[in-house]
């Protein structure tokens, strides 16, 4: 990482969080896709909140899956769980949608557990998410795609650097902002 980077990611004080990432393999995803909890929390070495067995983390989980199964190079790239430290709670998952694209480009996402919104853990994730970007030596963009409703993520977002640079019709989601920051 560089102070380049650093400065770009600013986390006030008051909210800093530390997390880290989790591995959530393929067998971990089918696991959850089977309703069974427990045996992806195994296989991950983490104890799963319900959370990730709703409807849209099922969704993400049938989605992963099928990058996987198509090219499995992309997994370290892909969704991971995201565990609080020191405290070793599972607060939510986040990643990148796959590797870098031909132009460098990397979109991240990620989800906070409801239990756990509002504490510093979305500006935690997206300033690891982004740290991990500009470390990559073939990432030179970082975009994220946001509602336009979702003031909650328009305002986590704030004072990371992104720029709007346009919108973009989603077919699970619907219209999208498109903001970027170079790596």
């Amino acid at each position: 990482m560089t102070d380049r980077a650093e400065r770009r990611t600013p986390v006030p004080a008051s909210t800093t969080r530390s997390v880290r990432f989790v591995e959530l393999s393929s067998t971990a995803m089918s696991a959850l896709l089977k309703d069974d909890l427990a045996q992806a929390g195994t296989e991950a070495g983490v104890a799963l909140p319900d959370y990730f067995l709703t409807d849209r983390a099922k969704w993400v989980w049938r989605y992963r899956v099928g990058q996987l199964d198509a090219d499995p190079n992309c997994a370290g790239w892909l969704t991971r769980i995201v565990v609080a430290e020191p405290e070793g709670t599972v607060v939510g998952y986040a990643g990148f949608h796959g590797p870098p694209d031909e132009a460098g480009m990397v979109e991240l996402g990620y989800s906070v557990v409801p239990a756990h919104r509002r504490q510093g853990y979305a500006r935690a994730i997206l300033t690891a998410l982004v740290r991990w970007a500009a470390a990559e030596a073939g990432v030179r963009i970082v975009r994220v795609t946001i509602s336009p409703d979702n003031t909650a993520s328009l305002a986590t977002i704030a004072g990371f650097g992104f720029v709007e640079v346009g919108e973009q019709w989603d077919e699970e989601d619907g219209l999208e902002l498109v903001f970027e920051v170079p790596a």
